[in-house]
């Protein structure tokens, strides 16, 4: 395990595994960067991987105050870290991470699946912080928890019985809840973030979605396809905002479809 400082002095932890040129994976809002498990052997073959934990996660550090560029500076200190440029990919809210970051750094490619970015009417209307914070207030860390979950990952559809058997199965659940503060932080500022007209990432991106994913975030996908200069969308039947980890090989392929090959030029744009 190695740690790099952020902008602001805090050190975020990071991990290496393969070779080839370099990858920067970025999480969402799990338990840190174990999300990428079931993605390295895929992927560890023919790229060096850097695997960061987000502050406050794993073994990054924190600090008290937050914002969104400091995430984003996190990621750009993972990113300057390697070397050469690489090829940033991002889950949720580590796929706005890499979107963002790469308009302040040169890296070779973005990859970003179902970036964490609220459009429309849902984001004038998104109150999941404030809710969360008043379960947070009342002490009840797994109630505010289990808000995040049914929103962000099942997109308000499941409640209940049913979302009690669903967390029973999820292995992380238990440990998931220690991180309420922290999720509770970053939907503030998602709900704060507003996506620019044109984003000019100065590289190719490839943008992921499930067919099966809560609509607010295909939207978001979606309106992120329109707002980059150059970037593809690819959707995939049958997957949820956890495609990454449910399907990774079907993932991965169509990354490697984008990319060229590892030893090769520039990626794919056409």
């Amino acid at each position: 395990m190695q740690t790099v400082p952020s902008a602001d002095g805090t050190r975020i932890a990071y991990e290496r595994h393969g070779e080839g040129p370099p990858m920067v994976l970025l999480h969402g809002d799990s338990i840190g960067k174990e999300y990428w498990a079931p993605v390295v052997p895929h992927l560890s073959d023919d790229y060096e991987l850097t695997i960061s934990d987000r502050r406050g996660r794993g073994r990054s550090g924190d600090s008290e105050a937050y914002s969104l560029q400091r995430e984003v500076e996190d990621a750009r200190a993972v990113i300057e870290s390697v070397d050469g440029e690489p090829v940033v990919f991002g889950h949720s809210f580590g796929g706005l991470q890499a979107i963002e970051a790469a308009r302040e750094v040169s890296v070779r490619a973005v990859v970003a699946y179902e970036p964490a970015i609220l459009v429309g009417e849902y984001r004038e209307q998104a109150d999941l912080a404030a809710q969360m914070q008043e379960r947070l207030d009342a002490g009840d860390r797994e109630g505010a928890m289990r808000l995040h979950v049914r929103e962000v990952i099942h997109g308000g559809e499941l409640d209940g019985a049913a979302l009690d058997a669903w967390l029973a199965d999820w292995p992380v659940w238990p440990e998931y809840v220690a991180f309420v503060e922290n999720s509770v932080r970053m939907n503030r500022a998602l709900e704060n973030y507003e996506l620019p007209e044109t984003v000019d990432v100065g590289a190719p991106t490839l943008l992921l979605t499930g067919t099966e994913a809560p609509s607010h975030l295909r939207d978001g996908v979606r309106a992120a396809h329109e707002s980059l200069v150059d970037s593809r969308l690819v959707e995939f039947d049958g997957l949820s905002h956890m495609g990454p980890s449910e399907d990774p090989a079907r993932v991965v392929e169509a990354v490697r479809s984008f990319l060229p090959a590892p030893d090769d030029g520039t990626a794919v744009t056409e």
